[in-house]
Formats: C-alpha cells, sequence, structure tokens
C-alpha cells in the first residue's frame, strides 16, 4: 500500500485540523462543565425551596457560572484556533504506507509508525491519529480518492486501529 495526499495551501486547512485536534483534547471540559453546572442548579433550586437560599446561594451559583463557562472553553478554543491557523496554510501533504504515516509541511517533514499508534478515531473530515492517549495528527478523508480511503479504512481496520467515535 502506498497512499500519497497533498494537501494545498489552503488558509482554512489548519484551522479544521486544530479544530478537529482540540475536540478530541477538550471533550472533558464539557462534560464536567455539566456536572458542574447541573449540580449548581439543583443546589440553587434546593436552597430557594427550603428558604435557605441566603446561607448557600453563592456556592451554588459559582458552580453554575464556572460550569457554564467551562462547557463554554472548548467552543472558545476552537474559534481561536481557526481565527489564528490562517496564517499557517502551506502546501503540504502524506505519504501512507504499511509501515507509517510521512507528514510533510513547507520544508518540516515528520513521521509517525503504525506500530506506535494506539488507536484511530473518526471524525466527519479526518481520521484522528492517536499516539498513546493523545492525537497526533488527522488524516484527511475528503482529499482522499475513494478507492484510497477505502484501502486505508481496510488497513487500518485490520490492524485493530480504527474505531468509530
Amino acid at each position: 500500500m502506498h497512499i500519497r495526499v497533498d494537501v494545498p495551501a489552503d488558509p482554512t486547512y489548519p484551522g479544521r485540523v486544530a479544530a478537529a485536534l482540540s475536540r478530541v483534547r477538550l471533550r472533558r471540559f464539557g462534560y464536567v462543565g455539566a456536572a458542574l453546572a447541573g449540580v449548581g442548579a439543583l443546589g440553587l433550586a434546593v436552597s430557594w425551596a427550603r428558604a435557605s437560599g441566603d446561607r448557600f446561594s453563592a456556592l451554588w451559583t459559582a458552580l453554575l457560572v464556572g460550569g457554564l463557562l467551562s462547557m463554554l472553553y472548548a467552543p472558545w478554543v476552537r474559534w481561536r484556533a481557526r481565527r489564528r491557523s490562517g496564517g499557517y496554510a502551506v502546501e503540504g501533504g502524506y505519504d501512507i504506507t504499511e509501515d507509517n504515516i510521512m507528514m510533510r509541511s513547507g520544508s518540516e517533514s515528520g513521521g509517525i509508525a503504525w506500530d506506535g499508534v494506539a488507536k484511530v478515531t473518526d471524525d466527519p473530515e479526518f481520521w484522528i491519529v492517536h499516539v498513546g492517549r493523545m492525537p497526533a495528527t488527522v488524516i484527511p478523508r475528503r482529499m482522499l480518492s475513494d478507492a484510497d480511503a477505502e484501502t486505508l479504512r481496510a488497513f487500518m481496520t485490520e490492524r485493530g486501529l480504527l474505531r468509530r467515535r
């Protein structure tokens, strides 16, 4: 297998990559925020119902606001990543073989051996390659031909790497 993908110098591409990688890394902030906001809202409701709202209302309000801010953190980071990464647009590409994924971007290049890949998750636009627990790079599915995408999907599935989100 040898798949070559050329990535044009599209100013929106680095932002889409940054958003996909941060979505994986920052998902827990949404969960923690929802839990904090839920506890804060429940605590406020209970304290108002018991007419003891003055005593703990500051605590419940702080939990509610902290939870809402935590839930808004991930979208804010993705927005900033998209906005700031437009200047990083350079031509690049991927060379994918049975042994590794070689990436090049401008004058830089690097690679990841398939033996070091822990899993690959499916995103609407990318396959997100994880080394250990961290997402390391993406493979742009939409830039692959249908035959190359199916070949790569079969290869990753055969190795037990590809998991649906």
